[in-house]
Formats: C-alpha cells, sequence, structure tokens
C-alpha cells in the first residue's frame, strides 16, 4: 500500500500549497486518482500552483459539483446531455483507463486465470461460488483451482468503476441485466463491500480466495493478480495499453453530446473489453472564476504534457482532435 500511501502525501501538499494561487480544488472519482496525484506533483513543481483532490468516488464528486463546494467534480460515470444542462454543467474527458478482474489465489500469476463476461457476471450473482466450479475449471483446465469458497469484493460506495463494470456485466449477462441491472450503486446478490478502487485492492490483498474489480494502475501499483478476459471478439486478451486502445479507437466523440461515451464491451479481436474513459464536470458559470480559470490552466498543460506520464501508469491520453475538440468546448462553454 506504500503506493496508495505516497500520492495521499502528494495529494495533501497540494492542498497545503494551493492557497498562494486560487485554489483548484476537485473531488470524485478513484479511478483517476493515480494519474492526477501525479500530474499535480509535476504541475506544482513547474508552475507552484497546488491541487486538492479529494479521491472520494464518482457519486460523491458529483455531487459536490452539484453543491458548488469544489472547482471541479470528477466521475466515470458520465452525465447525460439532459442532466448537464439541467445542472448548468461541462463534461469532457481526461483520460482513459481500465478496469480489471483481480484474484488472490495461491500459485497463480497475473494472467493466467481467463475469466468471460458472463462468468464474471454469475460469481457476482453468486451463483458460481467455488473456484473450482465446472464453469472455471472449463475455462482454465490446465490450472490448480482451489476447493475454496470465493470471497467477492466490490465496492460500497457511489463509483463510476462500478458503473462502468456493471455497465459490461449488464451486456455481457442477461441474467445480469434483468437482475441487478447497471449504475454507480447497485443492489449486489453477494459480496463484501470496500470504499474506493483503493478499499477493493487493499481488501484483495490481504484475503485469500478473494476476487474483485479495480481501475489497472491499482492492480499493477499494488501487484495484484489480474485475471486475462475473453472479449466480444472471443478472443482471450490481457490487460495492456495496446488492448485498452483497441477498444478505445471505436470511440466517436465528435458525436457524442456532452462526450457521453461508454468503453466497456467495444468490437475487435485485440479490445480489452472493460475499457473507460474517466471525466471532468465544470458550471458554466462558477462561483469563483479565478479558481475556474486556474482549474482550466491545469488541464490544459496535463493535455500538452501530461501524456507521457499517464502512459507510465497505463492510462491512454485522449487522442489530439478530441483534446482539440475539448479545448473549443471551454472556451465557448465556460465562463471564467
Amino acid at each position: 500500500m506504500k503506493f496508495l500511501k505516497a500520492i495521499v502525501a502528494v495529494g495533501l501538499m497540494a492542498a497545503s500549497t494551493s492557497a498562494f494561487a486560487a485554489d483548484i480544488t476537485g473531488a470524485g472519482a478513484t479511478f483517476p486518482f493515480p494519474v492526477y496525484s501525479k500530474w499535480a506533483d509535476a504541475y506544482k513543481k513547474e508552475t507552484g500552483n497546488g491541487l486538492n483532490y479529494q479521491s472520494i468516488g464518482s457519486g460523491a464528486g458529483i455531487k459536490q459539483i452539484q453543491a458548488k463546494t469544489v472547482t471541479f467534480g470528477a466521475t466515470d460515470a458520465p452525465l447525460k446531455a439532459e442532466q448537464l444542462e439541467k445542472d448548468g454543467l461541462v463534461q469532457w474527458p481526461m483520460v482513459m483507463g481500465a478496469i480489471v478482474p483481480v484474484v488472490n489465489l495461491e500459485g497463480i500469476a497475473s494472467g493466467e486465470l481467463v475469466l468471460s463476461g458472463e462468468l464474471l457476471a454469475d460469481i457476482y450473482l453468486g451463483k458460481v461460488t467455488k473456484w473450482d466450479d465446472a464453469a472455471i475449471v472449463k475455462l482454465n483446465p490446465k490450472l490448480k483451482l482451489p476447493s475454496a469458497a470465493i470471497t467477492v469484493v466490490r465496492r460500497s460506495d457511489g463509483s463510476g468503476t462500478t458503473f462502468n463494470f456493471t455497465d459490461y456485466l449488464a451486456k455481457a449477462s442477461p441474467d445480469w441485466k434483468t437482475k441487478v441491472g447497471m449504475g454507480t450503486a447497485v443492489e449486489w446478490p453477494v459480496g463484501v463491500g470496500a470504499k474506493g478502487n483503493e478499499g477493493v485492492a487493499g481488501n484483495i490483498s490481504q484475503t485469500k480466495n478473494a476476487i474483485g474489480y479495480v481501475e489497472y494502475a491499482y492492480a499493477k501499483q499494488n501487484k495484484l493478480t489480474y485475471a486475462g478476459m475473453i472479449n466480444k471478439a472471443g478472443k482471450t486478451v490481457q490487460p495492456t495499453v495496446a488492448s485498452f486502445q483497441a477498444a478505445a479507437s471505436n470511440a466517436d466523440w465528435a458525436k457524442a453530446p456532452g462526450y457521453y461515451v461508454i468503453l466497456t464491451d467495444q468490437p475487435g479481436d485485440a479490445s480489452w473489453p472493460i475499457t473507460a474513459a474517466t471525466f471532468i464536470l465544470m458550471h458554466k458559470v462558477p462561483a469563483d472564476k479565478a479558481a475556474s480559470s486556474e482549474a482550466i490552466k491545469f488541464f490544459t498543460w496535463a493535455f500538452e504534457k501530461g501524456d507521457k506520464m499517464a502512459e507510465e501508469l497505463d492510462y491512454i491520453p485522449m487522442p489530439e482532435p478530441v483534446v482539440k475538440l475539448i479545448e473549443k468546448t471551454w472556451s465557448a462553454d465556460i465562463k471564467s
């Protein structure tokens, strides 16, 4: 958990120094917390200006920006155009990443276990309860799987990671779609709740025979064992920048009102099936125009100089044509 403690320290340092300029305050999604923290640290070193970002989950981030208690909100569950209009908000994608199933199984390394969307749904429905269940063995005939109960870990807070994860399960499993559905929070049939990607990562690392879902940077930095997935094309894929990019390449941002695009279960032999974008929300007419202007400067810097840092954490930067669209949106819609 050293990684998580380190980025919390960055956030606190940013908070303590941001008063020297107009405060940039943000709150929301835990999915992009690693990359936002890395950007904030580099931005402070370059400009002297800090960023205070609270990693509290997408649902809470949306509530804070609606209440005007922060300069920007962050969510992995994008708001639809009518909701943006109602709340006087502007939305855009900041970076893309991926969600991965993670397990704690003795003797099994990352990528060795393979799951399908339907099987993952059945585990979270409580239909598949043991690691040596025939459905798991069928996909993994060469693995030595324990005859042990599966401890299911899921998010307890309103979460954009959950939104994308359950959206994928609903696409992969008609049973999941009718019984549970999708959203930032759902009525989970089974499982132990944990708060944030941080909480799920910590729970998995400490619990034998557990399964959960986290943003890939958390799996990588916490050395969690991830599973491969069978994608929409029926191909077995591993979580890599190439497989995330293959899924993201299908996105048509220019034609999506409010940039509302969901990247789960995309076609293509190489596509990772649980790929997602993470979004920023700001008011069209900000309560604090100076802080809003500082935030836009930070996001401009991140688009211009943050791509390499994002890639180092296995996030996917937004394509240049999309960045140009977003910059036009700022000019047209945000009065700062």
